[in-house]
């Protein structure tokens, strides 16, 4: 057994000193468990569980106009930054016109409501792995994947014929400053892409898990005191980046992966969904897996 002078001489290394970069780690806690901030965390629960169901209500039951100044009365704080041009935004004068698509980094369950809230125009979101409870009450239009490419990709095709997508090509999330692998499905549906990189700080809860049940994640995420939603709207990809203008798929899905991590000052690693289930969970992260915990 350690004396107590040895004890006393423990101190918490920074991460830029773990032998190994901290990429996946799971557990809702986001603070370490000092008897200050243990005392804190007992003494807040009973205010934080009412004011996360207060913002959930009223974050998917009133338009964003309105909830948006009373979430932000509640604590909760969103900046965001768009391109000087707005026809960053819009998508090509085509016949056979399709909706923008949008690919963002993948930091919560709630990545989509925030770009379609900042947005202020309705698009639709598909997703791997939602719990029933989050689908059913979600103010967009989401949409299961299948994981079986051919399916996903016409599925992805229709949505977008018929107006703005949200994707997160990461499949998952990760909490640290990392990307994961895009995947590179969405390059082959249009050249009308707009990369939006995301990040949330939290200082309480994390708003994600691999092993728990999903269906808590945005009563976690809103339960923190100062949950904090960064949104930056990149411009849209020149048609030299795009497929239709010479490149591979996995290219273009490497360019914005890129694009992205420089834009938030995060590393890109070739780490995917499957790496972080295994990890984390013991599974792939497909159905049946505790990823889908209260479906």
């Amino acid at each position: 057994m350690l004396s107590y002078e040895e004890r006393r001489n423990w101190h918490v290394v920074p991460k830029e000193r773990y032998p190994k970069a901290l990429i996946f780690h799971d557990g809702r806690l986001a603070f370490r468990p000092t008897p200050a901030f243990s005392l804190a965390f007992f003494m807040w629960l009973p205010f934080g569980l009412f004011l996360s169901i207060f913002r959930f209500t009223f974050g998917i039951a009133l338009p964003f106009n309105v909830s948006a100044p009373i979430l932000a009365f509640s604590g909760t704080r969103t900046t965001l930054s768009k391109p000087q041009s707005p026809l960053s935004l819009v998508p090509n004068n085509k016949e056979n016109q399709k909706g923008m698509l949008y690919v963002c980094n993948h930091r919560t369950l709630l990545d989509p409501l925030y770009i379609a809230y900042v947005l202020d125009k309705p698009l639709s979101a598909v997703t791997y792995s939602l719990s029933r409870f989050n689908e059913l009450v979600s103010p967009i239009r989401t949409i299961r994947l299948t994981r079986d490419r051919e399916r996903d990709r016409e599925t992805m095709g229709k949505l977008l014929s018929l107006g703005n997508l949200v994707v997160c090509p990461e499949g998952t999330t990760c909490r640290e400053p990392f990307l994961l692998r895009f995947s590179p499905l969405f390059a082959e549906l249009t050249d009308d892409i707009v990369s939006v990189a995301v990040d949330v700080k939290v200082s309480m809860f994390y708003g994600t898990t691999a092993s728990g049940h999903k269906c808590l994640d945005p009563f976690f995420h809103f339960m923190n005191p100062n949950p904090t939603y960064f949104i930056k709207f990149l411009d849209k990809l020149q048609q030299s980046q795009t497929c239709e203008g010479g490149k591979s798929r996995i290219e273009v899905a490497n360019f914005v992966q890129r694009e992205i991590g420089n834009a938030l000052g995060f590393a890109c690693t070739s780490l995917t969904r499957k790496d972080k289930y295994l990890i984390l969970a013991g599974n792939e992260g497909v159905n049946g897996g505790s990823c889908n915990n209260c479906q």
